[in-house]
């Protein structure tokens, strides 16, 4: 093989290894909605908290042993030469003999020799039971509390799901604020070594000092060092997308979309309010189940009626039906005194539906708070979108009439560094404003009712 050859043979190679590292990672084109579906469906946070609501229907359930019958079938062995076991067991297989017509009477196993050192016996005892509660409060109540969380775990899951898609707003967003802060630092960057080159030449042609020409070479190293920490500012946002989103480390979200400011205020803003805050329903929820729990307590203090009813059989071998017996029966127990057990966990749980209480309302004052905050951040926010959109455009044209001056010699160095300073601090103060009301307008949303 020719050394031309075997260098195409390598490239080739080299190529193919490079597209099919590119075939593990993609790129994707989002919406804000497409990323707010995607990570809906897709957030591991998320299938976290519905598994919750799993378990509270699984408590649900649970909570129905208090009105349906409990079935047990058990099946024992038992091999004995106790006397008492052993008359007892041959009793219960019905395989105990005697005979009396017989001259002299036959005992049997009545015998007092069989009955002080009888033969070992094998038993197997089969027996079904089942349990059918009558009266039970504190159970008939756990069924009615296990509903109320479960109603409570609903209303967290759906908050779970608005703090999601508030924090995807927020990397999406921050994702474009970075991109256009780049876009703007790169323009700078541009624009300033075209004058930093002028610069070198007027120097070397002896019109400018060796101080003002160093002076746009520090500018320059500026606007590359806030390039930097900006570029750190697009993967952090690239990072928390791809978690938010269950994506793969490779993969990476291009956002489809602007920073939009609304030209007249939503009317979000005088309407919102938290009354119908998912968050505050689950409040309210666990006071429900705070109370249950009180009630549950003070139940113990009432008897409980339990009906129970057993088949039993027994024989010398496995699963045999022979000895068949039946009981039926009825127990109610009344705890009279527990050494002040039951009183106790009264107190606690009525300490617990407190605490519960002033839970909701201090979360319904925090909740007024936040949206009074957001609220006052949307209104500013647009107020200064408003004012750096001026401002942006008066330092363009002080930067451009200024940079006309510097090429003829009219301007001083300092007066071009800051006009530009001014005009690239202007274009990231607009891009912040702007972001600051998508953030502001995101969590008058999340703080108020959905």
């Amino acid at each position: 093989m020719t050394k031309k050859a075997t260098r195409t043979f390598f490239a080739l190679l080299v190529a193919g290894f490079a597209t099919c590292s590119q075939a593990d990672a993609a790129t994707m084109r989002l919406s804000l909605d497409d990323a707010l579906k995607m990570a809906r469906e897709r957030n591991t946070m998320l299938k976290a908290q519905r598994a919750k609501n799993d378990q509270a229907d699984a408590r649900i359930v649970q909570s129905k042993q208090a009105y349906l019958p409990k079935v047990t079938l058990s099946e024992t062995v038992m091999h004995s030469n106790d006397p008492g076991a052993v008359l007892v067991g041959k009793l219960q297989q019905e395989i105990a003999y005697y005979n009396f017509n017989v001259n002299p009477p036959d005992f049997g196993d009545f015998a007092l020799d069989k009955l002080n050192h009888p033969s070992a016996i094998t038993d197997f005892h089969t027996s079904l039971q089942v349990q059918q509660p009558i009266y039970n409060r504190d159970a008939i109540i756990g069924g009615k509390m296990a509903k109320s969380a479960r109603k409570a775990q609903g209303f967290m899951t759906d908050r779970a799901v608005e703090n999601i898609d508030l924090n995807v707003k927020k990397a999406f967003y921050g994702l474009i604020l970075a991109k256009k802060n780049l876009d703007a630092t790169e323009q700078s960057i541009r624009i300033m070594q075209g004058y930093s080159s002028e610069a070198a030449r007027g120097y070397a042609a002896g019109l400018v000092t060796k101080s003002d020409k160093l002076s746009t070479e520090v500018r320059l190293a500026e606007l590359r060092d806030q390039k930097l920490q900006i570029q750190d500012a697009i993967k952090n946002a690239q990072d928390a997308l791809r978690t938010m989103l269950a994506l793969g480390p490779d993969d990476t979200v291009q956002p489809v979309g602007d920073l939009k400011v609304d030209v007249k205020l939503p009317a979000l803003v005088a309407k919102a309010n938290s009354d119908g805050r998912s968050d505050l329903k689950a409040l309210e929820a666990f006071q429900e189940v705070a109370g249950y729990q009180h009630d549950m307590a003070r139940a113990q203090y009432l008897p409980r009626v339990n009906a129970f009813a057993q088949q039993n059989w027994h024989d010398n071998s496995f699963l045999g039906t022979e000895g068949s017996s039946w009981t039926v029966g009825l127990n109610v127990q009344w705890n009279i005194f527990d050494g002040m057990a039951t009183k106790g966990k009264v107190q606690e749980a009525k300490a617990q539906a407190l605490e519960a209480q002033y839970n909701y309302q201090a979360a319904k004052e925090q909740s007024e708070m936040e949206i009074d905050m957001a609220r006052r951040a949307l209104v500013t926010s647009r107020e200064r979108v408003a004012l750096t959109q001026k401002s942006l455009e008066a330092a363009k044209v002080s930067f451009d009439f200024i940079g006309e001056q510097f090429r003829t010699g009219m301007a001083m160095t300092f007066e071009l560094l800051m006009r530009e300073q001014a005009w690239t601090w202007a274009k990231m103060r607009l891009n912040q404003a702007k972001y600051d009301y998508c953030i502001a307008k995101s969590e008058l949303e999340y703080y108020s009712a959905r």
